[in-house]
């Protein structure tokens, strides 16, 4: 991480380095590299059935197996994503030492970003280290937008929030949450971070300041959004901030997705949108006009919040999607899904049949056999431009992301892992770049931080782990 932030600062003004300068800067780097940080695996109050033990995807184990990019090459996120992520550059922005783009500063040669990302890359976060161990299922954690701080929601009905500065977790505050059933089961930072809102198993939705402005305030300044459902019980699975933080969407167990006015302190909207549970939703982009939303009935839809009308539908997944994430650029999207694998979509290759296969499984209790995880057979309406395979999704929604734009050139897909791995898989080839044990328990969660080089993994096993460069590790079987 250390090298990253210097290259970083370095690219912001134009400071000369002298030698001493470039030597200090030079062991910073090394020493953040070559350091090795052990995890300590206390499992205190973690139990046994939280544990994994999965074998590795049979795809994945296969020497001879290499993922189907056919769809991929002709698609031009291909190039997108080489340009961004400096893959398409000349043979002299390909060095992997930092050295020559140090030089090149000095000499006001100047470094592009994609160049910046190009060298960063072959430093990806791969080696765990515990933050924090709550004693408690970690259900949730995510960074606000701009890094500055950090949200963990835990089985013991705990909101804990993070101050970043430095790169560093520290507490800002902690917050009891209110009327929690079972868990907390998303969680989100208002676009200004000035409130954080969650949903759970009940019939509103939950917000309170960031900031506590009354300490005698025994409520923390909770606030309830009323939904005022018309099936029960009623549990939200998904909930998000339009970017102008007037509205809050979410995706809940009645098939419905309900809209909320912050503004007026009212549902504005519902809209019957899935056979099944929804359990993901996402904005396209920044003017929160389209949103995404993905069910247990295999699909994903696209809709106008403006009209409050489906636009557009994928169709691919052979279960039920667990969460969506989207490159930010209205055009390309990523499902996760209980068929054990991570779908990219383009927004302009929309399904045309509704038609969904779904397996007769239990994805909480049973494992697929191996015919079926195995199987790389695409169903006929499927219009994804890329499978990923090689994570396991086994008794709750995990999540998945695109990695940053500013660090990586969103070069990379990562995900969670009922094995207690973090998952990184290589958008342009669909390989699996790391594929590494660092819990006891399943990670649902996963951030990776928006300007930064480490990851954080919130799992099953109470722990909340910082993820760095370590050196070359080989996969953890």
């Amino acid at each position: 991480m250390v090298y990253m932030y210097s290259l970083m600062s370095l690219r912001g003004g134009r400071t000369i380095l002298n030698s001493q300068q470039r030597n200090k800067l030079l062991q910073k780097i090394l020493d953040s590299v070559t350091d090795f940080r052990y995890m300590t695996q206390d499992t205190n109050g973690i139990e046994d059935e939280d544990v994994e033990s999965e074998p590795e995807h049979p795809l994945v184990s296969r020497p001879d197996f290499v993922p189907d990019t056919s769809r991929l090459v002709d698609n031009n996120i291909s190039c997108l994503v080489g340009e961004a992520s400096g893959v398409m550059q000349t043979s002299r922005q390909q060095n992997k030492s930092i050295i020559p783009v140090i030089e090149r500063l000095n000499l006001n040669d100047g470094s592009s970003r994609s160049e910046t990302c190009n060298l960063g890359n072959n430093f990806l976060p791969n080696n765990p280290r515990m933050l924090k161990n709550y004693y408690s299922r970690i259900s949730c954690g995510i960074y606000s937008e701009d890094g500055k701080y950090f949200l963990s929601a835990t089985h013991d009905k705990q909101l804990y929030v993070y101050s970043t500065h430095n790169g560093r977790l520290k507490p800002y505050r902690t917050i009891q949450a209110c009327d929690v059933g079972w868990s907390i089961l998303s969680v989100a930072f208002s676009p200004d971070n000035s409130y954080i809102a969650y949903s759970t198993w009940s019939e509103t939705l939950f917000q309170c300041p960031l900031l506590m402005k009354n300490e005698n305030d025994s409520s923390n300044g909770m606030q309830t959004l009323q939904l005022h459902p018309k099936e029960r019980p009623f549990c939200v699975f998904s909930i998000a901030f339009s970017n102008d933080g007037r509205n809050i969407i979410c995706g809940a167990n009645d098939n419905r997705i309900h809209m909320y006015d912050r503004q007026r302190n009212q549902k504005f909207s519902e809209i019957e949108s899935h056979d099944k549970h929804v359990n993901a939703i996402h904005f396209a982009d920044d003017s929160s006009q389209i949103f995404f939303s993905g069910s247990d009935d295999g699909l994903c839809k696209v809709w106008d919040m403006r009209r409050d009308k489906m636009v557009g539908m994928f169709a691919g997944h052979q279960d039920g999607i667990t969460y969506i994430d989207s490159r930010g650029d209205q055009r390309y999207l990523i499902s996760n899904s209980k068929d054990q694998t991570i779908k990219l979509w383009d927004m302009r290759r929309y399904s045309t049949e509704t038609v969904s296969q779904s397996m007769s499984w239990d994805y909480r209790i049973n494992h697929l056999t191996a015919a079926e995880r195995g199987c790389t057979t695409l169903l006929k309406n499927d219009t994804s431009v890329m499978t990923y395979y090689g994570h396991s999704i086994r008794k709750t929604l995990i999540r998945c992301h695109f990695s940053p734009k500013i660090t990586t050139g969103q070069r990379y897909i990562y995900t969670g892992d009922s094995r207690g791995r973090l998952i990184i898989y290589d958008l342009l080839t669909g390989k699996i770049v790391h594929n590494v044990r660092g819990h006891t328990g399943c990670v649902r969660d996963v951030s990776w931080h928006p300007y930064g080089h480490n990851i954080l993994t919130s799992s099953w096993d109470g722990k909340l782990c910082e993820w760095s460069y370590m050196g070359d590790r080989s996969p953890d079987v």
